[in-house]
Parts: C-alpha cells; structure tokens; sequence
C-alpha cells in the first residue's frame, strides 16, 4: 500500500497544494505549530476513522473557508485509486475511485495505516483503561464483528451495576444478577478469548521489532493480566468456567461497591523492558521504544492478515531516542512506506534514502 499524491484545500493551516511523497521514508520536518501533524492527519483519515487527535471535521476546515477537501491517490489491492473526503460544516462526502459512497466506512476497504502520536506514550504511563483500548483498536481492523461485541459488552456491564446499586433499595433484584451474569459470561468470554488470539500473534513481532530498535540490548515482554485469571492457552470453555468462578467468588464484593469487578474491562497489559516494569522504570526513550515496537507489530499483523503492507504514520517519534534508534526507524523499516515527522535538523540528516519535505506556516515543499 502506497502513497502516490495527496491534495488538500482549505484544510487546517495547510496551504492548499499537493504532495507527492517517496515508496520508503518521509521524513516531515519544521517547527512545531506549522503544519507536520496537519498533514499525517489527512492521510490518516482516509483509513475510515476519526482524526487520531479527537478533532471533530468542522475543527478541520480552514479558518474564514467553509469546507476542506482531501484528494489521495493511492497504490492498494493491486491497482492504483483514489479517494476523496470533502465536509462543507453540514455533511462529510466520500468517493471511491469516482463512485459516491454513504459512509466513510467504505474507506477501511481500500487503504489502511498504523499511527503513533505522543498521546500513544500513554499506554505504558497511564491505566489499564488506555492499555486495553489500545488493544481493542488494533483487533476491531481484525475482526469486524468485535466492535459490536464491545459495545454489547459495556451494556450488560451498565445493566449490571445498576442492578448492584439498586440492590440496596430493592433486595429483591439480587435474585435476577445471574442471569446478566449469563451474558456477560458468553460475551465476555469471546472478548477475551480475542483478546489473548491477538496478543499471542503480536508478541513474536514486536519482540523482533524491539531488539532492532534497542541494537539488541533490550528484551520485550507483553503479558496480559485477566481478572478473571485466563491464560493464553485456555480454551473458550475454560475462560467461561474460571469467569463464572470470579464473578461467583467477587458477587459480595460487587453488591458492596456497586460495581462489577471482574471481567474484560478489569483487565490490563504488561508490558516489562528486560524484566523490569516498563511503567515504573523505563525511560523515557525505553517507553517510546516499546511502544512503537507495538505499533510496528500491529502493522505487521494487518499485513499477515490483508497480504498488504499499511503505511505508517509517526508523529514526533524521534526526540528522546538516541541516534542508533532513530537511524532503525530512518532506514530500517524498508519494507512499508513511512511518514515521520521531526522538528530536529540532525534528524533529516540521518535518513539515507527516502524524500524530506519541508513545512513552515502550513506551506510544504520538498527540501
């Protein structure tokens, strides 16, 4: 999956124009505020999501304009495309190689990408919560039906605290807890039987990744820790035996509280740089490390899965690794085509084949 020309117009600072980056490295240098972000963003929508900011399209459009338009052209599925995603404040429209499409979910059929931005650094320095969305997202591009199976989830979860609250003014509503214990021993289940299929096969990769990161110096290691006490190998049968057993063993607890405190959405990663927690004592170019190695291993399991490479997207990556790192992620990763961004001048300097493009108040031009 390829890159070959993106346009834009009257999007964020960006003035308009249009680039047409390199198949290897892109290296997306100036100082901040001028535009680097801007541009990684539009190419990320084309992958059918929101920007990875949380920006709403109307935050999108150019100050005093009342639309933007994107234009990519694009090497996927064996033939070259294109696709366009235009929001005038009252409605986005989408097209695929000329033919109008209702939503821009259609885009995740053509082109995908993997992004890290600096908010990713906080999978490893925040709580469980960011660690198991991290997951999720990278499964949902996996399997379509997963994202349903969550929202199924958190509502038989919202079903089921409310009864542990209410229970305090109507006892009588202990008697019917098993039966959203049912549900959320099916739906549960399936989620973490996902869960461990996907962190199994990442595993491998991003310990691969790592040791090309860190010169071979460091060891990664990514367990998941169940509340439910699951454990890789365990069988689907097995996770429902052992999730009916804590969710039984907890329901006292639970009915204290008023809320339900075991299940998939208790559970964490653990995420270890040569045995020791990367949380706790990692620096902070060993978390960037780590995290980028799990970004790279989700690109290569997209790739096992589609047979395509995705582009990858790295924003601000650079600063707080050292050279060796940064020369890794620079010429190392020849096989998928990159978008980086830096504010450091020895950081361009550093790549040894690839195209610089060069960004100052929105303006963008090859250097």
């Amino acid at each position: 999956m390829k890159v070959r020309e993106l346009s834009f117009e009257n999007y964020r600072n960006l003035i308009n124009g249009t680039i047409s980056p390199c198949e290897k490295v892109n290296v997306i240098y100036g100082e901040n505020a001028n535009g680097k972000t801007n541009l990684l963003e539009a190419i990320w929508l084309f992958c059918g999501g929101h920007s990875f900011r949380g920006s709403k399209e109307g935050d999108m459009i150019r100050f005093d304009q009342s639309f933007f338009k994107l234009n990519m052209q694009f090497y996927s599925g064996e033939r070259e495309q294109d696709a366009q995603i235009a929001f005038d404040k009252k409605r986005k429209m989408i097209k695929i190689n000329g033919v109008d499409k209702s939503s821009s979910s259609y885009l995740t059929e053509v082109f995908s990408a993997v992004v890290f931005s600096p908010e990713h650094l906080n999978l490893i320095k925040r709580g469980p919560n960011v660690r198991r969305k991290f997951l999720d997202a990278a499964i949902c591009q996996h399997r379509v039906r997963y994202a349903s199976m969550l929202a199924k989830y958190q509502q038989i979860i919202n079903q089921r605290n409310a009864l542990l609250k209410d229970s305090y003014r109507h006892p009588e509503l202990r008697d019917t807890l098993s039966i959203w214990d049912d549900s959320l021993i099916v739906v549960g289940s399936q989620i973490l039987r996902e869960r461990l299929d996907y962190l199994k096969k990442m595993k491998n990769p991003a310990q691969i990744y790592h040791k090309g990161i860190s010169s071979e110096k460091e060891e990664l290691e990514i367990d998941y820790i169940s509340s439910a006490k699951t454990e890789e190998d365990d069988s689907i049968d097995l996770i429902r035996e052992k999730l009916k057993k804590e969710l039984i063993a907890s329901r006292q607890e639970d009915f204290r509280t008023g809320n339900t405190s075991v299940g998939p959405h208790r559970d964490d990663l653990d995420i270890k740089i040569n045995g020791i927690s990367a949380r706790r004592f990692g620096s902070q170019g060993q978390q960037r490390s780590a995290i980028l190695s799990l970004k790279l291993s989700e690109a290569e399991l997209l790739y096992q899965k589609n047979g395509e490479r995705p582009v990858i997207l790295l924003d601000d990556v650079l600063s707080e690794l050292d050279n060796k790192r940064q020369d890794f992620l620079l010429n190392k990763v020849e096989e998928y085509q990159v978008f980086v961004t830096c504010c450091e001048e020895s950081n361009k300097e550093q790549l040894r084949n690839g195209k610089i493009f060069y960004v100052n108040n929105g303006e963008i031009n090859t250097a």
